[in-house]
């Protein structure tokens, strides 16, 4: 039985190793897309199968065909579209339907290990009745699994509930080594410029040259510093400050354009918390930012100091 571990956002857990496992908690947003995907399937998978089985048995009973049989190809439709095909697929592939595959989220038991067989058929068999398609009572037990999982802290479904699951991220966000600085002296520049036509693709062009800066010999240092200088230059409809050397000014460009993509961050995750407090999560959108420091945490760009002649 996993143990919730202590401190962080809660967030941890410990197996039956006694090992802290730290997971990322699959929520709605991303729950609901890797549905969307498998529900998608089942229902061509459902009305193929449906369509086979009716040509199969016109072809073979003939005019003995009635409503009955009918009633029973389609109940038998469902129950190995809605229950047998997704126990099937969970528990061969370790948790991970094709929607949720596609979304890079997995299905583990609440001690952090892989499901069984009987975690797969009861997440089935719960889904079936109350949740997708909800054959009991909907769209009242519609309603009820959507309020379990908005207020479930580990976003757990009723299914999740039963069978002692729950769902996670496979994928973890990877952050850059390095990040640009604002340069003190230029930050009242750049909280004046207009990055509106700065793209993505330049912005990283700048980045990859000065997180390799310290690698590239002259010339060559040089032409890509000045090229790129000159390109975002005018796309920013600025030109380089006099004095200030090109790995200077791109570093706080890119710095003032991360800087507002943290407040659109921080804003748009203030205004979730107030509609739905807990969601929020405030203190992602609270870290602070690297500091100006080339003379110790930032080697890229004593390279190019030094190449350029500059004190370091």
């Amino acid at each position: 039985m996993a143990v919730p571990a202590t401190g962080g956002r809660g967030e941890q857990l410990v197996n039956g190793e006694a090992v802290e496992v730290d997971v990322r908690h699959a929520r709605i947003g991303s729950r609901g897309l890797a549905l969307l995907l498998d529900m998608v399937v089942q229902v061509l998978l459902g009305l193929i199968l449906f369509t086979l089985t009716g040509a199969i048995s016109s072809s073979l009973l003939g005019s003995s065909v009635d409503e009955a049989l009918i009633e029973a190809l389609a109940t038998a439709s469902v129950i190995l579209v809605f229950v047998a095909y997704p126990t099937v697929v969970e528990t061969l592939s370790n948790g991970r339907s094709l929607g949720k595959r596609a979304m890079g989220l997995r299905v583990v038991r609440e001690d952090g290990g892989p499901i069984r067989v009987r975690h797969a058929l009861v997440r089935s068999l719960v889904g079936v009745a109350v949740e997708w398609p909800g054959l009991l009572f909907p769209p009242f037990t519609w309603a009820v699994a959507l309020t379990t999982m908005l207020f479930s802290p580990q976003g757990r479904r009723l299914g999740d509930l039963a069978a002692g699951t729950f769902v996670i991220h496979e994928r973890s966000p990877a952050p850059w080594g390095w990040v640009p600085a604002m340069p003190p002296q230029l930050a009242d520049w750049a909280a004046k410029l207009d990055l509106t036509n700065l793209d993505d693709d330049l912005a990283l062009a700048a980045r990859h040259y000065l997180a390799r800066a310290a690698d590239i010999r002259q010339p060559m240092n040089g032409r890509f510093a000045n090229g790129l200088a000159a390109e975002m230059s005018e796309r920013i409809a600025q030109p380089v400050p006099p004095g200030v050397p090109p790995w200077m000014f791109l570093t706080a460009v890119l710095a003032e354009r991360r800087r507002r993509a943290n407040q659109r961050v921080h804003a748009s995750r203030a205004l979730t918390q107030r509609i739905w407090p807990g969601f929020g999560r405030l203190e992602w959108a609270r870290a602070t930012g690297p500091t100006w420091d080339p003379a110790g945490t930032n080697p890229p760009l004593l390279g190019v100091v030094k190449e350029e002649g500059r004190p370091s």
